[in-house]
């Protein structure tokens, strides 16, 4: 409002024109007015802000003291519940305190009349050993006039021995050395000759009652696995659709099959067969990847080395997951767990493997289930049984040649990868390159026999069949006393004959262990041998 009236004021003074001083100190005096006003109106106000600050603190202060007040009536409530409370905890603490000690003083008597029954025990006890010392004393006493009377007696019997001995010696006309000598030669023919016959009867009854119950649960194990058996050969055959297909398969100047045979390493023959292409390798992993590789090729049309070695490359890795998946595979159905993943691929690796003529996989999967069903028919534990028998052959597909018998690079790969030593003893042992340590491992060896000697289960080249049958009779032809040996049902019996007027009954028995140990440490051969020999007394006369 001040202002618009400066504003008019200014307004009029300028309008009068010669009012222009007039003007200006009535300016100057309007505005020296509002200052003032301004001064009063700002002291007013800040009076009523004083006012206003006192009654609020005052309020303020009176609420402070009514909490205060207050906080302190509740601290005093509390104080006093503390302490009621407090009081309550004290006597409860008491009461517990007295019962405890109430109870221990009830132990403590307890204890009191045990060891006064102890103490009158003891005396008892201490009047028994007394007495008990007393009757040792007297007859320590007896025993030594018992003693003396013996000494006395013996050099006395000493005597008449001496006596004795001088008259026979006289009598027989032999010093008693040679008495001595005489009697021990005897004694050591009689001794040798009923060593001999007992050990025939154990053996006999050892033989029956072992037989029987060996014989019962081997016949159970293989009914109850039935396994087909299967001879594998060292060459496959590729079909293919027309002759026409061999020349590609060659390709100009014999490129293509150069190509294909060092991308695979394995022979290609291309002969006159009829459409068919045999491919030759020993491995049988590199021989299916071959295989597999050829069959694309054809059925795709496309062969030249580029392609050739695409495909072989792409083969081999599928083939290689195929053989990890085939080891799960053999695991999971034998339900075996927590097998590293190293020899899981390894036994995958069994199923292109071949031991004489039979498939390594098929022949470790039956030794497996041959030795757990064993092993649980004989209280022992069927699991490790059934994991040393997947994994004794596991030494025949490690890659590399390691040296070495298989049985004892499996043993070590098996205890690389955290096998049992009960299954790394059995691995190891079962061509008994080491010393059995368990139950577990006989029975693998035994599986491991009875799988290989089924028949047709395995085959071995003729000469190879002739070396061993020679060898056990020349063996067997190395004792003395023997006069004929012959190999029987293909080398499975050794029939010897001996010279009745140098080996007698009990010799006989003898030496036929003696072969058959002689053959164990010499030969290695699938199944088992049994040793036969045929002592023959003949008496002939003639009537004239």
């Amino acid at each position: 409002m001040d202002i618009m009236w400066l504003v008019v004021a200014a307004a009029a003074a300028l309008a009068l024109g010669g009012g222009y001083v007039l003007g200006r100190g009535l300016l100057r005096r309007r505005a020296h007015w509002i200052v003032q006003q301004a001064e009063e109106r700002a002291r007013e106000v800040l009076d009523r802000a004083t006012r206003q600050a006192e009654d609020v603190r005052k309020r303020a202060q009176r609420e402070a003291d009514d909490l205060l007040r207050k906080a302190q009536r509740e601290a005093e409530n509390l104080k006093r519940e503390k302490l009621i409370e407090a009081k309550d905890e004290w006597l409860r603490k008491k009461q517990e305190f007295d019962q405890e000690v109430e109870r221990r003083r009830t132990k403590l008597q307890e204890f009191e009349q045990q060891l006064k029954n102890r103490e009158f025990n003891l005396d008892r006890r201490a009047d028994q050993l007394n007495l008990r010392e007393q009757q040792l004393r007297e007859e320590e006493q007896r025993y030594r006039r018992l003693q003396a009377e013996y000494s006395q007696k013996l050099e006395e019997l000493e005597a008449l021995r001496r006596e004795q001995n001088q008259r026979l010696e006289r009598i027989a006309g032999l010093t008693a050395e040679e008495a001595r000598q005489m009697l021990i030669e005897n004694m050591l023919e009689e001794a040798r000759n009923e060593a001999a016959q007992l050990i025939k009867e154990i053996r006999e009854q050892a033989r029956l009652q072992a037989n029987r119950e060996a014989k019962k649960i081997i016949i159970q194990a293989i009914q109850r696995t039935a396994a087909e058996h299967t001879i594998e050969n060292t060459v496959s055959v590729v079909n293919i659709q027309s002759d026409d297909m061999k020349g590609r398969i060659i390709g100009r100047e014999g490129r293509n099959i150069r190509a294909f045979e060092a991308a695979t390493g394995v022979e290609v023959i291309v002969d006159d067969t009829p459409e068919a292409v045999i491919l030759s390798c020993f491995d049988p992993v590199r021989r299916e990847i071959a295989r597999i590789a050829l069959e694309r090729l054809i059925q795709d049309g496309r062969i030249h080395p580029a392609r050739i070695e695409e495909v072989v490359a792409r083969v081999r890795q599928e083939i290689e997951e195929e053989i990890f998946q085939t080891g799960e595979r053999a695991v999971i159905e034998l339900g075996i767990a927590n097998m590293h993943p190293e020899l899981v691929r390894l036994v995958g690796r069994m199923r292109f493997r071949s031991s004489y003529g039979q498939n390594l996989l098929a022949h470790s999967m039956e030794v497996a289930r041959l030795a757990a069903i064993m092993a649980a028919e004989l209280g022992l534990d069927a699991k490790l049984a059934k994991r040393a028998g997947l994994l004794h052959d596991i030494g025949k597909v490690v890659e590399g040649e390691p040296e070495g018998p298989h049985a004892l690079v499996g043993m070590e790969y098996c205890r690389r990868y955290g096998e049992h030593p009960i299954v790394c003893n059995a691995v190891g042992a079962h061509h008994d390159e080491i010393e059995m340590d368990n139950p577990i491992s006989p029975l693998v060896q035994a599986a491991d026999a009875i799988s290989g000697a089924r028949p047709g289960a395995r085959r071995e080249t003729i000469e190879q069949y002739i070396k061993r049958l020679q060898k056990l009779e020349e063996i067997a032809s190395q004792f003395e006393g023997v006069q004929k040996v012959y190999a029987l049902q293909a080398g499975r019996e050794v029939r010897v004959t001996v010279e009745a007027d140098r080996v007698d009954d009990a010799r006989a028995e003898l030496l036929a262990i003696d072969i058959a140990k002689k053959i164990e440490q010499e030969m290695q051969y699938p199944g088992q041998i049994k040793v036969t020999v045929i002592r023959e007394v003949r008496a002939v006369s003639y009537a004239k």
